[in-house]
């Protein structure tokens, strides 16, 4: 009976520990998103943290006009921030949304935490328009919102890699990206502006 009885107990350990081993690694904390990448059909599929940690689905913004804009503290077109604060005053009570995505892809010009990142936004140049916690929009834990607004097959001519900070990805009411502005190109670039002068003037289609 002895030898039975150790036989048993030997046997429930080894199992013990086999299970323990065989459990899979808990995934890390990330970004959250509504759904994967490649089931989405708009940008306005997935869900996002604010700069506050807090979940935001980005369905929310359905109707309205989008500017999506990946930002940095530390870059050559970091006064941008300036002219899409201005974009933001002239145009929100007609329906534009702007949201900026912190990433720190590029030279490492995003360094901060999200609330270093949201304190120099409203001391520096007293942004009022929604800001997100930071992200990767390149590589690979490229977030899905940014793999779906990078990728031809599902963004169309509008997709490609993110080629530095500032890349603009305006989306019109029916949710669907109308147009792709590089860095370079100002937020009060005359072509910008146009594009969403047209964009809020087009309703949304069914």
């Amino acid at each position: 009976m002895c030898r039975l009885t150790l036989l048993a107990v030997g046997l429930v350990g080894s199992v013990s520990v086999w299970a323990q081993v065989q459990t899979p690694p808990v995934a890390p904390a990330s970004q959250p998103a509504s759904r994967p990448a490649e089931a989405a059909a708009s940008p306005l599929d997935f869900t996002v943290l604010d700069i506050e940690g807090r979940e935001v689905p980005l369905a929310r913004y359905r109707g309205q006009v989008v500017l999506i804009v990946n930002v940095a503290s530390q870059c050559g077109v970091t006064p941008q921030y300036e002219q899409l604060q201005a974009l933001h005053e002239r145009y929100a009570e007609r329906g534009l949304r702007i949201l900026a995505f912190p990433a720190n892809n590029f030279g490492g010009q995003e360094p901060g935490t999200n609330a270093e990142i949201k304190q120099f936004c409203t001391d520096r140049y007293r942004v009022r328009f929604d800001l997100f916690g930071k992200i990767s929009v390149q590589g690979a834990d490229r977030h899905p919102l940014y793999k779906f607004l990078t990728s031809p097959e599902q963004n169309g001519r509008f997709g490609g890699d993110i080629k530095w900070n500032f890349t603009k990805f305006l989306i019109g009411r029916d949710g669907r990206v109308v147009a792709r502005f590089e860095p370079r190109i100002k937020p009060d670039a005359a072509e910008v502006v146009a594009a969403i002068e047209q964009a809020l003037a087009t309703p949304a289609r069914p």
